[in-house]
């Protein structure tokens, strides 16, 4: 098979997991909760964990149950110093150069979140495009309407040609049911949902050399 695009998760993909970030991102979005809203602390947890696993994100359950401005809370969640968590990536831009894919970020963050990531790691360049919860009207992963609408976007007719990267092994699925072809990266919970697994993206030339 010849594959023609590459559609990457963001947070805990395009990065690996355990630097710290990811947990800083979901403390905003507790203290969000706790400052914007006046939601009791010690129910945050528990409301949280329900709106990701109804909603797919904190944000969508928000927006359903209290209407909150999403741009408010993106502003807010996502302001922290990236340069503590992050750093250039010289491998990985390697890497993503050497694709002759077509590449694109796929996230359930902004596209603001997303440019700032990718300037850090220094592989913006690298990408045609980002597909942002906004670019998808505030749909979002795992809803199979966020998948189509990024298909579109990225430009892709036969999804069979198109590759999909995910940490989370939920937001796999319904990219498979559309024929995509799907990694997880750097889980080792329930690898037999996707297609192939991956412990980390620069393993790829070792793990996936059909890509090239």
């Amino acid at each position: 098979m010849q594959y023609s695009t590459l559609l990457f998760d963001l947070d805990d993909t395009l990065y690996e997991s355990g630097n710290g970030l990811w947990d800083t991102i979901r403390n905003r979005m507790s203290k969000y909760m706790e400052v914007r809203l006046h939601i009791p602390v010690e129910t945050i947890p528990t409301l949280r964990e329900y709106y990701f696993k109804t909603y797919g994100t904190t944000l969508r359950g928000l927006q359903i149950h209290y209407g909150v401005d999403a741009d408010d809370y993106l502003k807010f969640v996502h302001d922290i110093p990236l340069g503590e968590y992050l750093h250039e990536d010289r491998e990985l831009r390697k890497l993503l150069n050497s694709l002759p894919q077509s590449k694109y970020v796929f996230t359930n963050a902004d596209a603001n979140h997303a440019s700032r990531v990718l300037q850090v790691l220094g592989v913006e360049s690298c990408m045609n495009g980002i597909i942002d919860v906004k670019a998808l009207d505030f749909s979002c992963k795992p809803e199979i309407e966020a998948y189509e609408k990024a298909l579109q976007i990225a430009h892709v007719d036969h999804p069979d040609r198109c590759v999909y990267f995910d940490d989370i092994p939920a937001n796999l699925e319904p990219a498979k049911k559309l024929g995509v072809f799907t990694v997880l990266v750097g889980n080792s919970k329930h690898p037999s949902i996707a297609h192939r697994s991956i412990k980390r993206l620069l393993d790829l030339s070792d793990e996936f050399p059909e890509l090239w």
